[in-house]
This record gives C-alpha cells, sequence and structure tokens, in this order.
C-alpha cells in the first residue's frame, strides 16, 4: 500500500485530484511560454504600431467632439452608433453589422437641490439613472447625515420624513478598490432609506477627487417604496455634514426625471476572420454609450478606440489569427448592459464556440495588465502570456470581475479578460461633466490598444483553446 492509500478514500482522491490539477497547470504553463516566444514578433510590430497613440485618439476625439455624451436613447447615441458601424466598414473590416436592440429608457429633467435652513444655498446635484421624480414643485425636508448603512439602521424610524445623506468617504488608496467599496451607497441607498420612511436619498459622488461636480451613475430599487435619489458632489455633502453636526438643516429637492418607454438601439459588431477556425470567436469589447454629462471620452470613449484600432492594427499588419476576433461596441451598459443581454440571447447558437472575451471599460490610464476570470488552466496560462507585455508593463495578472459587458457570457464558461488600466485619476471625472478629451494622453492610450491586441491575438491563434470556466457563484443579493 502506497502512502497517499493510507491517508482513505476521500483525502487520497482530493490529493490525487490536486496534483492532476498542478500538473495541468505545469503543463499549461509551459506551453504559454513556448507561445511567448513564438509571439514575441508579433508583440512588438503591434507596440510599434501603437507607439504615439495618435490613430486610436483620433477615434476618441471623433466621438467626443462629434457627437458629445451618448445617452441611452439618445439621438446622438445613434448618430455615434452609425458613426462606428462607417468606420468598421472604412477599415476594411469583415461582416460589419448592427444587431438590433430595444434598450430601456431613462430621462434626466429639471434637477435642483437647495439649502433652505439655516441660510439659503445653492448645491451641485445630479439624479441617479434609474431614479423616481420628486413630487410636482419637489420636495422639502430636513437632511440626516450617516456615512454607513449601519449607521443608518441604528438610526431606525428615526429618519422617517427625513433626506437621507450617505456621506461615504472614497477610500484612499487603489482607486478600482475605492470605487468597489463606495458604490453599494449609490446603488442600494435610495432602497435602505426608504425601507425607514425617508422621503429622498442623497449620495456623495463616488469620485477620487472633485472640484465641485456631481458624479452620476444607475440605481436600482428593490422591494418597497421607491423614494427619488441623487448625487451631490463631494464639497456639497461635506457641507451638508458639517452644517447638520451644528443645527438641523433642511433642503429643498426637484428631480423631474423618470422612466420612459423602451426604444431601439443595436450593438455595433465588425471581425477578423479566422484563417482556420473562423467558426470559433475571441470577442473584444467595450460599451459606446454613456451618461449625459461630460463627452464620455474615458467612460468608455477610450474602450471603444482601444477595440476598433485594435482590429485595425492586426488587419493593417497582415497578422492574421487562426480564430476570428470579433469586435463589439455594446449600446446601453450604463444603464443595465442591456446589450449585452440582447448579445448573448442573439448569438446563443455560438456560444459554445466563443473561445474568449476581452474588455476594456477603465478609461485610459497606463495598461497594468488583466483581471481574468477563467479556469484555473487560462489564468496560469494568462499569467505567462503577459511577458509579452512586459515592454508596455501591463503584466499584473488578477482574479476575479472582468466586465459588466462580458460578463453576460460567464454562465456560458467564457473564459473573460477584462483589460485594466491605472485607474489613479479615472474615477476623478467618471461619469461627470469632467469626463472630456483633454484628459487622455495619447500615448498611454496607445499603449493600452497595443495590451489588447496582442492577448486578443495570442489567443486567437494559438493551437490549443482554453477549457470552459467553472459556473459563476450564486448571486449575492442584499
Amino acid at each position: 500500500m502506497n502512502s497517499v492509500s493510507r491517508l482513505g478514500p476521500r483525502l487520497a482522491a482530493a490529493l490525487i485530484a490536486a496534483g492532476a490539477l498542478g500538473c495541468h497547470r505545469r503543463a499549461a504553463t509551459t506551453a504559454a511560454s513556448g507561445d511567448v516566444a513564438a509571439y514575441g514578433s508579433a508583440a512588438q510590430r503591434i507596440a510599434e504600431a501603437n507607439l504615439t497613440g495618435e490613430a486610436a485618439y483620433r477615434r476618441v476625439a471623433a466621438l467626443a467632439d462629434q457627437f458629445g455624451p451618448r445617452m441611452t436613447g439618445s439621438p446622438a447615441l445613434e448618430r455615434a452608433i452609425v458613426w462606428a458601424h462607417d468606420t468598421f466598414v472604412a477599415d476594411g473590416q469583415q461582416n460589419v453589422s448592427l444587431d438590433p436592440v430595444h434598450v430601456p429608457i431613462w430621462q434626466r429633467g429639471k434637477e435642483s437641490a437647495e439649502i433652505v435652513t439655516p441660510a439659503p444655498r445653492r448645491l451641485a446635484v445630479l439624479g441617479l439613472g434609474g431614479t423616481v421624480e420628486t413630487p410636482p414643485g419637489g420636495l422639502t425636508a430636513e437632511v440626516v447625515v450617516v456615512s454607513s448603512f449601519d449607521e443608518l439602521a441604528k438610526l431606525g424610524a428615526s429618519v422617517r420624513g427625513k433626506i437621507v445623506l450617505f456621506n461615504h468617504p472614497f477610500p484612499a488608496g487603489n482607486a478600482g478598490a475605492g470605487y468597489g467599496k463606495s458604490v453599494p451607497y449609490r446603488i442600494e441607498g435610495a432602497t435602505r432609506a426608504a425601507a425607514f420612511g425617508a422621503v429622498a436619498a442623497l449620495v456623495r459622488s463616488l469620485a477620487s477627487a472633485s472640484l465641485g461636480a456631481p458624479h452620476t451613475g444607475q440605481m436600482h430599487y428593490g422591494p418597497g417604496p421607491k423614494i427619488p435619489t441623487a448625487a451631490l458632489s463631494v464639497e456639497d455633502a461635506q457641507l451638508l455634514a458639517r452644517l447638520a453636526a451644528r443645527g438641523p438643516v433642511t433642503v429643498h429637492l426637484v428631480l423631474e426625471d423618470g422612466s420612459q418607454p423602451d426604444a431601439p438601439s443595436f450593438n455595433v459588431l465588425a471581425e477578423l476572420r479566422g484563417r482556420e477556425l473562423p467558426d470559433e470567436i475571441v470577442v473584444i469589447g467595450a460599451h459606446i454609450d454613456s451618461w449625459d454629462v461630460g463627452e464620455g471620452a474615458q467612460d468608455d470613449g477610450a474602450g471603444c478606440a482601444i477595440v476598433m484600432e485594435s482590429l485595425a492594427t492586426l488587419r493593417r499588419l497582415g497578422l492574421s489569427p487562426r480564430r476570428t476576433i470579433r469586435a463589439v461596441l455594446f449600446t446601453s451598459e450604463e444603464e443595465g448592459a442591456q446589450g449585452a443581454k440582447i448579445y448573448v440571447e442573439a448569438h446563443a447558437n455560438e456560444l459554445g464556440r466563443h473561445v474568449a472575451a476581452f474588455e476594456t471599460d477603465i478609461g485610459a490610464g497606463t495598461p497594468l495588465g488583466f483581471r481574468v476570470d477563467a479556469a484555473p488552466v487560462a489564468v496560469a496560462e494568462a499569467r505567462a502570456l503577459v511577458a509579452l507585455l512586459a515592454p508596455l508593463g501591463a503584466t499584473a495578472i488578477d482574479e476575479g470581475f472582468s466586465g459588466s459587458d462580458i460578463n453576460a457570457l460567464r454562465p456560458a464558461g467564457v473564459p473573460l479578460l477584462g483589460l485594466f488600466s491605472d485607474p489613479t485619476h479615472y474615477f476623478d471625472v467618471h461619469h461627470s461633466v469632467g469626463d472630456t478629451l483633454e484628459k487622455i494622453d495619447p500615448a498611454a492610450l496607445g499603449r493600452n490598444v497595443a495590451a489588447m491586441a496582442t492577448m486578443a491575438y495570442v489567443v486567437a491563434d494559438r493551437p490549443t483553446r482554453w477549457p470552459v470556466s467553472p459556473p459563476p457563484p450564486p448571486e449575492h443579493k442584499p
């Protein structure tokens, strides 16, 4: 009897499985190391072609300058979609198409907020996407300031008839992690406050820096009453907190916002067809819609430019992969990722042939690497493959959520990779009037193109494909 057998059948099986997995990982790493050697020349050519980033920058400039903010349901978004389609055609891409999507419409109307007592003062406010309107003429109520859901729960029914302000500070340090910790207040704040009888909810903007501009974003109602909700600038949220510490503060809030009937829109698709296995697909995606403030340059005009220029670069360089690379510019990401949901429905018969899906939706900072949501073998191989991106400094591989659009492919077991760029200043302007073209560095944008194009090309061209990803964990519902 060998030493493993003496440990008992269950433990022995576990150790054998772990050993097999370790062998698979080592084999995967060895195979990927071979790919690094095989694709070094292609990676260098792609990087050199995007050294200045000027071509990608021109694409962002076209979106920002010609169309400005591209809110779901707006004429500007639909014109931008036509532009993207025509640009793909002009680039010589194949199977350029518009996939119909019915999208939810939320429309911003007149909005205002002002302190009534202790002294009149206007506040910088933006309704959150999905909010219901205030009663005609608005509402006036005392403000209760909390910094967490726990503080709200301790106050309980004492907030009845009042406006709850969630003055949760944006955590210092890692901006991406800070956003993750803060976003529940924007998404769930209204429902949490309404459960205790509040008449409205205000949220301190999710901003890593602020010059007086509020930041909007989507919120969602849970069961129970629906109350109006809006974001305040960081400065005004802190002002209300200081005033409330001195004594009662009342605010008059007007939000003439609300939902409208669904409307037609489109995802934009284009392909670089594979030379040997054209029916196997690697998706590279971004979203073409934006919020209705700023120009949507970082979010996600930069992503659209990265996707479009990645495909254009490969075609110009004559790098024809074994499998098809499909670019998808998704519509209506900001208001529930409806474009991604419809993509999965419309291409259900192809999902088993999706080899991988990439997304870029974190602006145009210096590329750092990728976030991977896939089987352990795929993660191990990705860790080896990013050696190709060492000249770009994009060699980090983290595991976890990879993007809101490609996440719709997760239940089908498609390996997901999110291009991760330095987010240090992304949330300074995210979902605000400050999201304009001037914040984008062309050279950094070019490095993002090189990172995306290189990884997508290698994954589409290498002889073997990654295994299906394990099922996603159960959805957490607060």
